[in-house]
């Protein structure tokens, strides 16, 4: 107690110099997690260099829907430079600068020019000025041109004058990379955001450094280019004012949803996709007559839904997650009623839902038929485990506990969106960080444990290899011991609302061994749970093999850790001949000091990813199958190759 006193008494004092403004840039620059969430290098999707370009592509967007320019032209150089150029009305040219530099500052405010539209908040295209080290923003109107050039978001250069180019705007910006360190545009996040615009916008063609993309059955082509299982029917698709809606049920266990909020692809799902949710299985339960369980109903669903808000109300600036309980408020700024105000979307989602739902299934029987036999497998498997299940369900409760697996964080994805406190404002949502390392041995759990940020980092130990899933039905989930706990850690039995970890990491030693339970893991979350590899939240954590070190002239180690042969060669060719180098065999080798260096801010994930052409069900079939002679011929082949290889390199 009296070592605290000490410290508050040595606390600088409270004076009139320490308050301080910061202007529009500063301060996006000082708090640039209050407006794009996380920074990062872009070895994720949801880092801010894909914010950065989304914010700006969301303009382009809201002038195609207001019905001007149907082209956009998206560029990513290798140097990690973004253009964006659309052929709309153009931002009017006495206001280009205060509308790409200065905050609350824009056209969106005004629903008659923009009715609904994903930005309101006059805040994106000024963070991408702000964080750029470079921005440029042109803007082409009747014959005339307005050119603004930024540097960290101060104004160097403004001309103006005529042009022979079409209308619209054009948008260059840089990261800066002092703030995104070593970042690099990924194009996979990349493809797949431009990929989710076309869909959401039939008749919008972009073009990706000239590569056209487009989509002309919008959400139907979207299921069609992410399911990776076949539909048992081909894909509903219902479109009304306001909603489209597209589904399909697979013979894969749980359910997968994609839900969009006026071209915003709300990841973490929102009102909207509750209310889907809710209102087909309602629809089919009705439809029939029966009272399903809707565990039956959703099992093996797939389904998009799309809806157009006027000024919706997301939980933050990076818009995830929708809040809005109504479609439109009451009036807009200029004191006109809304068609929808005071109309729920619960209400909104429901009864489109209902009628067409039930309209489509009474047309078509044939659907009717495969959907009806599908809930009764489903209810079929679901009661006979239903004795397994409840017993599983209580043995994770007192598991969970006493905490026998799972030493837990603080902070979970599933926790209630943060709200600010009086006077102070919003920082990056900390649930987005949240993770669960799952990891084998005492040893190597506990090394995490000690080491890990208690706050937004779990871990849970599994002991031994855990079973082989692949072709087996969910009672081994809850036969199980290890999958029954882990499903409950992660509070996915009914789906990812749940989800309590937006990163869910598989730790293991970088041996064979270690290989082996990755496999076996990997083909767990396939079997029963692809959604949560599909959604991007299961990840591989990369440590190091070697620690290579060498004292310097103040007798002080220089230490490089090394991931690969290639970069241990490369330290020891830094540090000079003779280095120590240490291989580590194990992650319970590794200290727990040296082990927080690898899980904190420079961590090392590579994300397991799950696209249609990777035809999981012939992948896990060859690798986790029964044993085949064409696996068989594949490991004698690869052993020879490997032994030739060792031999090469002893010669």
């Amino acid at each position: 107690m009296a070592e605290e006193n000490v410290q508050l008494h040595q606390r600088e004092e409270y004076t009139d110099d320490k308050i301080k403004h910061l202007d529009d840039t500063e301060h996006i620059r000082t708090r640039p997690g209050m407006y794009i969430g996380r920074l990062g290098d872009g070895s994720h999707a949801e880092d801010g260099i894909y914010v950065l370009l989304k914010e700006t592509i969301d303009n382009s967007i809201d002038e195609f829907n207001e019905g001007f320019g149907k082209k956009i032209e998206v560029d990513i150089t290798s140097e990690g430079a973004a253009s964006v150029r659309d052929y709309g009305r153009g931002i009017p040219l006495r206001s280009l600068v205060p509308a790409v530099s200065q905050l609350n500052t824009g056209a969106k405010y005004d629903t008659a020019v923009f009715t609904a539209s994903v930005g309101l908040n006059g805040v994106g295209l000024k963070a991408v000025n702000a964080l750029s080290q470079r921005f440029v923003a042109r803007s082409h109107r009747d014959g005339k041109f307005h050119e603004a050039q930024f540097e960290r978001g101060k104004l160097v250069k403004d001309i103006e004058g005529d042009t022979s180019e079409e209308n619209g705007t054009y948008i260059y910006f840089k990261p800066d990379p002092t703030l995104f360190t070593g970042f690099r545009f990924h194009e996979e996040f990349v493809e797949n955001m431009l990929r989710n615009y076309t869909y959401l916008n039939t008749g919008l063609a972009i073009f990706h450094n000239g590569r056209r993309i487009i989509s002309r059955n919008g959400l139907e082509d979207l299921l069609n280019d992410n399911m990776t299982a076949p539909g048992l029917y081909p894909i509903v698709h219902l479109q009304g004012e306001g909603i489209d809606i597209a589904f399909t049920h697979t013979s894969q266990y749980g359910e997968e949803y994609y839900s969009f909020v006026n071209g915003q692809h709300t990841t973490q799902g929102g009102t909207h996709q509750s209310a889907f949710k809710e209102h087909i299985a309602k629809a089919i339960k009705e439809y029939f007559g029966k009272n399903f369980d809707v565990q039956d109903v959703r099992n093996g669903l797939v389904a998009a839904i799309a809806i157009r808000v006027i000024e919706p109300l997301f939980e933050s600036q990076t818009k995830i997650k929708l809040g809005s309980l109504t479609m439109a408020p009451e009036k807009d700024k200029n004191g006109r009623p809304f068609p929808l105000s005071g109309i729920s979307v619960n209400k909104f989602v429901g009864d489109f839902v209902k009628e067409q739902v039930d309209n489509y299934l009474h047309k078509n029987l044939d659907v009717a038929d495969v959907i009806l036999q599908k809930i009764q497998e489903s209810e079929k498997e679901r009661k006979a485990i239903a004795g397994v299940t409840k017993l599983a369900r209580e043995r994770a409760k007192k598991a969970n506990l006493h905490n026998r697996k799972l030493r837990d964080c603080r902070i979970h994805l599933n926790d209630p969106a943060p709200k600010p406190k009086k006077g102070q404002e919003e920082e990056a949502d900390a649930r987005l960080d949240s993770a669960i390392f799952i990891t084998e041995g005492d040893s190597a759990s506990g090394s995490i444990t000690k080491s890990r940020n208690v706050n937004t980092q779990a871990v849970f130990s599994l002991r031994g290899k855990p079973l082989n899933s692949f072709g087996l039905t969910k009672k081994v989930v809850y036969e199980n011991e290890e999958f029954n706990l882990l499903q409950a850690a992660l509070n996915i039995e009914d789906g990812l609302d749940g989800l309590r970890y937006n990163k869910v990491i598989v730790a293991t030693d970088a041996d064979v061994d270690g290989m082996h339970i990755r496999l076996l893991m990997i083909t767990f979350f396939l079997q029963f749970f692809p959604d949560l590899i599909k959604k991007g939240h299961v990840y591989i954590l990369q440590t190091p093999l070697f620690r290579v070190r060498k004292k310097n002239q103040k007798r002080e180690y220089v230490t490089r850790y090394c991931y690969s042969d290639e970069e241990r060669l490369a330290a020891i060719e830094e540090l000079g001949p003779d280095p120590e180098i240490t291989r580590f065999k194990g992650l319970g080798e590794i200290s727990p000091d040296e082990f927080r260096g690898f899980i904190g801010p420079d961590i090392r994930l590579e994300q397991v990813t799950l696209h249609k052409s990777d035809k999981p069900g012939d992948l896990m079939e060859y690798y986790m199958g029964k044993n085949t002679s064409e696996r068989q011929l594949f490991i004698i082949d690869n052993l020879r190759e490997e032994e030739d290889l060792v031999e090469s390199e002893e010669v």
